[in-house]
């Protein structure tokens, strides 16, 4: 893939995950309660708005798109976002028993309030925690000078609390209460100094 067409792919992809995540009224279509919407009626909303994506398009960007962010159902005629939802949807994730440890990233100027209330999911539905540091480093690369916190996932799981992980592997809690969290060791990601 050439660099114009990865960066039109990325392009896509974000719009597509503002809509199927955070406003489908953006368009005009409407998730069902699990979060899908029909292929045909997200592709004809976006001819009509002006937006460039065919089914050839879409499947390119399912496909492609290093995060995972959307899933076809087993037909291939509705698709959905993985996580990440703003809006009320319920995608039927079943518990799981997590690793011992996950990862979350986040900015350094975020770490008092992290360990005064713990990990919230802020205006998602839940916290997103990766399996390991490199992913986490990313995403709270995103957010400023980043640091990545160690999650005790197997105590946390043991005392009681959910975990979900979705399509894409990106491991889903409601909360992370203080007490389980610590700073990751690799000397790039560690507390501020």
């Amino acid at each position: 893939m050439d660099q114009l067409a990865e960066a039109d792919a990325v392009k896509d992809s974000k719009f597509l995950a503002g809509v199927l995540r955070h406003d489908p009224g953006k368009i005009g279509v409407t998730l069902d309660a699990a979060g899908w919407v029909d292929v045909d009626v997200l592709l004809a909303a976006l001819k009509r708005r002006g937006r460039r994506i065919d089914r050839a398009r879409l499947d390119f960007v399912v496909e492609h798109n290093n995060k995972k962010r959307f899933e076809y159902d087993e037909s291939g005629a509705r698709i959905r976002a993985s996580q990440g939802h703003s809006v009320p949807v319920d995608l039927g994730y079943e518990p799981q028993d997590p690793p011992e440890t996950l990862f979350h990233g986040t900015a350094t100027r975020s770490l008092d309030s992290i360990f005064a209330e713990g990990l919230l999911p802020g205006g998602r539905h839940h916290v997103h925690l990766s399996v390991d540091v490199e992913t986490a480093v990313k995403v709270g690369s995103r957010h400023g000078k980043p640091v990545v916190l160690v999650v005790a996932a197997a105590r946390m799981r043991a005392d009681g609390r959910a975990f979900f992980r979705s399509t894409n592997g990106v491991w889903l809690t409601e909360h992370v209460a203080p007490e389980y969290l610590s700073f990751a060791q690799p000397d790039s990601v560690g507390p501020p100094a």
